[in-house]
């Protein structure tokens, strides 16, 4: 998830200088335990932990519209970003299309809302989705088109479809499950409006998916924590704690089920890393972390991100991490 504004040109620069491969350099770049931790997890372990969201980088301005607009238009990256009256129309994830329950299951009466990054729609609402809305620690941008493949495989598109595969699963272990956006509604919503869904649910558990926008050779998932931040609106600090319990184990799942790697441009090859710059962590008051499943800008990652097989494990490893935090 790049952010830019909707006149920018297709990407390149990355968010993160290369940091470089992190098979033989993890052990001397991290912290022991961290890593042992992640390794352990990827064997059959489970544990608690913490995570987040991805660094901003450049990407095309116009995302297409559906699959098969791909090959004419491309998307830019985007951000996290919120408003509160929603803009555009239909439901902003309130709907029983966009959230539903299960009866029985393991995760009976427990709430997770998920958060695809990015509406399919933003591009064509250049003006709402750049206005500033406030996230607490200062004002960004409501939302941004999100990044794609050089190909033009969208990341909006990406973020739906693990979203749908991500919610069959939990609804099969009893979860009810909601959606800040389900492609419902001409765009949005803001970031703000994403924390305040979960809010509103009481959810016991809020999961951001997203794909990355860097450079070719900066490879892997990262997942975003909160970082603990006290400003205007925003307090995470109950939070941040449990955030990061959600984000070891989804990291851990995630890795043990798509077999990885952790990204090797950001976290040191942990897998995780901490911000205090994004609206839809700082205004959560629920427990909440941010995945980057991959960069769409790498032809390896991207080959991952457009298969159907792959994404169907990377839902797999997302809900094995939010079953693991929310059994205790």
């Amino acid at each position: 998830m790049s952010y830019v504004g909707p006149d920018f040109e297709p990407p390149r620069p990355p968010r993160h200088p290369l940091r470089g491969p992190l098979t033989v350099a993890v052990a001397a770049l991290v912290p022991g335990a961290l890593v042992g931790w992640l390794v352990w997890q990827a064997t059959g372990g489970s544990d608690d932990g913490d995570g987040s969201a991805s660094a901003q980088t450049s990407a095309a301005a116009s995302a297409p519209a559906s699959a098969s607009a791909r090959s004419s238009e491309l998307p830019g990256p985007s951000e996290d970003g919120k408003d509160q009256t929603g803009g555009g129309t239909g439901q902003s994830g309130g709907g029983e299309e966009s959230g539903s329950s299960a009866g029985s299951g393991p995760l009976k009466g427990k709430v997770v809302v998920i958060d695809p990054g990015h509406n399919p729609g933003n591009f064509r609402h250049p003006s709402d989705i750049n206005r500033k809305v406030n996230i607490g620690t200062n004002w960004k941008e409501c939302d941004t088109t999100g990044t794609s493949t050089n190909a033009g495989y969208t990341e909006a598109e990406f973020t739906l479809d693990v979203s749908h595969r991500l919610r069959t699963i939990l609804k099969k272990e009893g979860a009810t499950v909601k959606f800040t956006q389900d492609g419902d509604r001409a765009w949005g919503p803001c970031v703000d409006e994403r924390a305040e869904i979960g809010n509103k649910a009481g959810a016991d558990a809020v999961v951001s998916i997203h794909a990355d926008g860097s450079a070719a050779g900066n490879r892997g998932f990262h997942v975003i924590l909160p970082g603990s931040v006290h400003s205007g609106a925003a307090d995470t600090r109950p939070i941040v704690a449990s955030s990061r319990a959600l984000g070891e184990r989804i990291a851990g799942g995630f890795l043990r089920t798509t077999g990885g790697p952790p990204s090797n441009y950001i976290g040191d090859g942990t897998g995780l890393d901490v911000r205090k710059d994004l609206g839809g962590l700082n205004l959560s008051t629920v427990p909440k972390v941010f995945i980057e499943c991959g960069n769409m800008r790498d032809t390896k990652d991207s080959a991952q991100l457009t298969s159907g097989a792959w994404r169907q494990k990377a839902a797999e490893g997302i809900s094995e991490g939010i079953v693991s935090f929310l059994r205790g």
